[in-house]
C-alpha cells in the first residue's frame, strides 16, 4: 500500500528511483574519496598519508568493482547495459557515464598494477607451484624491477594519479549533475548539486579510510600511525565543514526566496524527512562529528593517542551515516512530493524485494570482501617504502 497525503497527480503515485539509486552514489563516493587520498600522497607527496598510499588506492578499486551493481540491479534488462558502449550516444548523460566509468576503471587498474609490480615480481620469484604461476601471470611478462624501472613506474603512477583526480571528480560529480539537471524538481534543480555530491564523496571516502585503517591495524596487531590519523582528521574536518555549509546554504537560499517550491520543501524537511534530515543528517551526522573533529584537530597535542584515535573513529563512523542519510534525503526525498507541489507519498523498502534492504546490504558487503581478497594477494601495509618517491630516488642514486 502507498500512503499519500493531500493531492497527487494520478500518474505520480510511485517512487521509481529506489534504494538502489541511493546506494549507487554512496558507493561511488567511496571510490572518489579514497582515490583522492591516494593521489594526495602520490602526486602532492603528503608524507603523513604514506601509511594509506597503497591501501587507499586498493580500497578505491574494490568499491569501483561493484559501483555499477546497484544500477544494474535497478535496470529491468541489465544485459542491455553494454549497449551504451557498443552504440555510444555522446549527448546522453548516462552514456557519458559509461565512457567515464570505463576510462576511470582502466586507469585505476593500471595504477594498482604499477604500484604492486615490484611486489608481484618478488612474490613470483620467491614462490613455487600454483602460487608462482599465479603471480607470473600478474607480471604480464614484465619482470624488470631494477631501480631505474621502478623510478619509471613511479613517474607513470604520479601521472595516472594526477589524471585520475579530475576523472574521479567527473565520475561522482555527474551523479549530482543528473539530479541537478531535472528542472521540474525544485529539491534537485540547483547548480550546487554536483558540488555537494562531490564534497560529500570526499567526506565519505576519508571517513571510510579512517575506520578501515584503524580496524586493519588493530586486527593485524600493528601500531596506528598518529601523524596519518591527525592529517586525515584535518582533511575530514575541512571537507565536512564545506559540505555541510553548502547544504545549509542551499536550504537557507530556498527559505529566503520563499518561492512556491518552498511551500512543499518546508513541510518535506520538517515532517516527511524530519528524522532522516534533522535528527540523523544534521545533528547525529554533522553537528556531533564536527565537534569531535574540532576537538581532535585543535587539541591534538594535548590528547592521548588512544583518545585521538577514538574521537576520529567515532566521528568518521557517524559521517558515514550522515552521507548515506544525505543520499537518502536527496534521492528519495526528491520523489516523496508530487509534481503538483501539493501532495506527499511514503516509501518503505522491503527487506527481500529485488531492490530492497537485503540486496543493498549484500552489495555494500561485497566490496569489503573484494578488498580483503585483494589485500591477501597484494598486501597493502607491507613494503611501504617501495612506492615512496624519496626512497626510489635514493635507490637509483645509490
Amino acid at each position: 500500500m502507498i500512503a499519500v497525503a493531500q493531492y497527487l497527480f494520478p500518474n505520480d503515485l510511485h517512487i521509481h528511483w529506489s534504494l538502489m539509486i541511493v546506494m549507487y552514489p554512496y558507493i561511488t563516493g567511496f571510490v572518489a574519496g579514497a582515490f583522492v587520498v591516494s593521489s594526495l600522497y602520490h602526486v602532492f607527496n603528503m608524507q603523513q598519508l604514506k601509511p594509506l598510499g597503497r591501501f587507499s588506492l586498493l580500497t578505491s578499486f574494490a568499491f569501483l568493482c561493484v559501483a555499477t551493481l546497484p544500477l544494474l540491479n535497478h535496470l529491468g534488462h541489465p544485459e542491455r547495459a553494454m549497449n551504451i558502449m557498443i552504440t555510444p550516444h555522446f549527448s546522453s548523460a548516462m552514456a557519458g557515464f559509461g565512457i567515464i566509468f570505463n576510462f576511470y576503471f582502466l586507469l585505476v587498474l593500471f595504477e594498482v598494477w604499477l604500484l604492486y609490480r615490484n611486489d608481484i615480481i618478488e612474490m613470483a620469484n620467491g614462490s613455487t607451484g600454483i602460487k608462482k604461476f599465479f603471480y607470473k601471470i600478474l607480471t604480464l611478462g614484465v619482470d624488470d624491477n631494477s631501480p631505474e624501472a621502478l623510478q619509471r613506474d613511479h613517474k607513470i603512477i604520479v601521472f595516472l594519479a594526477a589524471v585520475g583526480i579530475p576523472s574521479a571528480c567527473f565520475l561522482h560529480g555527474y551523479v549530482g549533475f543528473l539530479f541537478g539537471a531535472i528542472k521540474a524538481n525544485p529539491w534537485w534543480s540547483t547548480p550546487l548539486m554536483p558540488i555537494i555530491f562531490l564534497f560529500s564523496a570526499m567526506v565519505s571516502g576519508i571517513a571510510l579510510l579512517i575506520v578501515l585503517y584503524q580496524i586493519a591495524m588493530k586486527m593485524g596487531g600493528k601500531e596506528i600511525d598518529q601523524p596519518c590519523i591527525t592529517k586525515m582528521s584535518q582533511l575530514l574536518w575541512l571537507f565536512m565543514t564545506v559540505t555541510v555549509s553548502l547544504e545549509l546554504l542551499e536550504i537557507i537560499t530556498l527559505a529566503y526566496e520563499q518561492s512556491e517550491s518552498w511551500e512543499v520543501i518546508h513541510p518535506l524537511l520538517t515532517h516527511q524527512l524530519a528524522f532522516s534530515f534533522i535528527s540523523v543528517q544534521m545533528i547525529l551526522g554533522s553537528l556531533i562529528p564536527f565537534i569531535l573533529l574540532m576537538v581532535t584537530v585543535l587539541l591534538d597535542r594535548y590528547l592521548h593517542e588512544k583518545v585521538r584515535n577514538t574521537l576520529a573513529f567515532v566521528a568518521s563512523f557517524l559521517l558515514l551515516i550522515q552521507v548515506f542519510a544525505m543520499r537518502w534525503n536527496v534521492v528519495i526525498g526528491g520523489q516523496i512530493f508530487s509534481k503538483s507541489l501539493r501532495g506527499f507519498r511514503d516509501y518503505h523498502p522491503q527487506f527481500l524485494e529485488k531492490e530492497g534492504i537485503g540486496a543493498a546490504i549484500l552489495i555494500f558487503i561485497l566490496p569489503f570482501i573484494i578488498l580483503f581478497v585483494l589485500n591477501r594477494v597484494l598486501p597493502a601495509f607491507s613494503n611501504t617504502n617501495r612506492d615512496d618517491p624519496n626512497h626510489i630516488e635514493k635507490t637509483v642514486v645509490g
